[in-house]
């Protein structure tokens, strides 16, 4: 692995570090999680977007700069570095558009990105259901084959994004007679406010509604509208789950910026006599460079031409349990004054009486993490969301049993 950088990649490095400088905004947006919060954070998708700075890895024609994979680490490294808000588009740019580039059309990726990138189109994920969260293949909700397109029905829950996002992509039975229950499964994107669709925003624990349940009623969504072939949506799928899980869901510039404002933290309220909690930060900063290290030669391998394949799941449990970790060090670091949160659960939370989610946030529910600032209060809302870490995009009880199968040649246990 090669850790030097060339000239142009330096000089790349600088010019996102200039205009990241200039365009930051001086106050925290507010928390994506509400409806003031995800218009601001939507403008400011917009702002990146106006300079091609939302994609940079996309071609130029889909608003991009055409970088490579070392580019866009870099980017995201100074994009943390300089406190820039959470990504609200990150469930279209992370997960929809790698699947369009590789099983989409010339017409859905000509129709689909551009706005996706100008943050005019916010993508919320629709994979799981009640009964098939972390096992995808029990999915229930059915795409029925009518002229034209196909007819959708059925629930889709733990929605990230749904509750203010504008459309959303999933998958849907449209064979119930398919040999295995994996396969018979289409790949759809349908917009949110289509007839037929009912939006139920769930609570987390805070109170804002970082995710919601959809309802599908004779939910109609034209032919252009299927990614890949119709059936196929097994495979399509487990692509998105790699870019979920590897590199482009939790990249290493999020950890380390959050291990430098730990660090800050301990450098200004630490006592040098808690050796316990000085030892915690010190593994804080450790294991943010351990793993850019370790997505750095994921990189490399991906330049030679490698695949993650079942690799992506030791980052998922990686960046999962480390995000945990550093903000309870945060947390114990600062004592009463990092529980203080800016105010109780407010009117997005669902009302008394509204039905319970019937499964815990699934595999593949995405959320954006929260802004990258410096108050105590976005310790506290980073914790609410670093908890739910180890139970979206695949439990890692689910990975372990990847890892434990694929790379160490394990027996498979009883499920």
């Amino acid at each position: 692995m090669d850790l030097g950088f060339s000239a142009a990649q330096e000089e790349f490095r600088q010019r996102a570090r200039t205009w990241l400088a200039a365009h930051v905004p001086s106050r925290p947006l507010p928390s994506l999680e509400t409806e003031e919060g995800f218009a601001a954070h939507r403008a400011w998708e917009g702002e990146l977007a106006a300079d091609r700075w939302s994609v940079v890895s996309w071609p130029e024609e889909y608003g991009g700069r055409g970088v490579g994979i070392v580019e866009w680490l870099v980017f995201e490294e100074e994009y943390y570095a300089a406190g820039a808000p959470g990504r609200v588009s990150q469930n279209g740019i992370s997960l929809l558009a790698p699947t369009l580039f590789d099983f989409g059309t010339p017409e859905q990726r000509a129709r689909v990105l551009p706005p996706m990138a100008r943050g005019e189109v916010i993508w919320a994920q629709a994979w799981s259901e009640p009964e098939a969260g972390s096992d995808l293949a029990s999915l229930r909700s059915t795409a029925r084959r009518v002229s034209g397109g196909w007819v959708l029905n059925g629930q889709k829950t733990w929605s990230s994004r749904a509750a203010f996002a504008d459309r959303a992509f999933g998958m849907f039975r449209s064979d119930a007679d398919a040999d295995r229950p994996h396969r018979g499964l289409t790949y759809l994107m349908f917009p949110l406010d289509a007839p037929g669709v009912t939006v139920r925003p769930i609570g987390r624990v805070d109170g804002k509604p970082a995710f919601a349940e959809l309802f599908l009623d004779d939910v109609f969504v034209p032919d252009e509208d299927v990614i890949g072939e119709p059936g196929q949506g097994w495979r399509i799928a487990m692509a998105t789950t790699g870019e979920e899980r590897g590199l482009t869901l939790r990249s290493p510039g999020r950890f380390l910026a959050t291990a430098d404002r730990l660090l800050r933290e301990w450098r200004a309220h630490g006592d040098p006599a808690d050796t316990a909690l000085r030892d915690r930060v010190a593994d804080a900063v450790v294991g943010a460079r351990a793993y850019q290290l370790f997505t750095w030669a994921n990189a490399s391998r991906f330049r030679a031409g490698e695949q993650i394949g079942a690799g992506s799941s030791l980052n998922k449990v990686f960046w999962s349990e480390y995000d945990i970790r550093v903000h309870e060090a945060a947390l114990d670091l600062l004592g009463a004054e990092g529980e203080l949160r800016p105010s109780a659960p407010g009117p997005s939370t669902p009302a008394p009486g509204s039905p319970a989610p019937a499964s815990p946030p699934p595999a593949s529910s995405a959320p954006a993490p929260p802004t990258s600032s410096t108050s105590p209060t976005d310790w506290a809302e980073g914790y609410v969301f670093a908890l739910a870490g180890p139970i979206y995009a695949g439990t890692n009880e689910i990975q372990r049993d990847i890892i434990a199968e694929r790379l160490l040649g394990l027996p498979k246990g009883r499920r």
